[in-house]
């Protein structure tokens, strides 16, 4: 049997104090959740525009992608099914923080080591501690 696989991006949003906007999950799963902006990617965009067409909805932010943090593939990764997403790293390059369509409500933080996010956003938030810790 064939799996269908949905490709999605999460990104976590650096703002130029060190914190990082999180938002409250409206839908299923995980509703009322705290996760990074992302979503599903659409048939005509890459996983790029995605990216920064997900943060724009959800937060109201305008972001410049930096780089991926990782690829994230685990089978159970996501209840509803097969998700395989890209996790980019972003700067605010404009917009105004409020929550949007998918989001129930936004934070700025500093402390996302010790809250227990929706899907592996831990995992996600873990690697990219790592990655400044292991800059040169």
């Amino acid at each position: 049997m064939k799996t269908k696989v949905i490709l999605t991006a999460d990104v976590i949003i650096e703002n130029e104090d060190g914190s990082i906007v999180l938002v409250k999950r409206k839908n299923k799963p995980y509703k009322k959740e705290w996760s990074l902006p992302g979503g599903k990617m659409d048939d005509d965009e890459t996983i790029e525009q995605t990216a920064v067409r997900e943060v724009r909805e959800e937060t109201g932010l305008e972001i410049y992608l930096k780089k991926i943090i990782g690829v994230y593939s685990q089978p159970d990764r996501d209840p509803r099914g097969r998700y395989v997403s890209v996790a980019f790293l972003a700067k605010i390059t404009g917009g105004k923080l409020e929550a949007g369509s998918d989001a129930a409500d936004i934070i700025t933080t500093h402390d996302f080591s010790e809250r227990k996010l929706a899907f592996d956003h831990n995992q996600i938030l873990q690697d990219y501690t790592t990655s400044l810790t292991s800059q040169v």
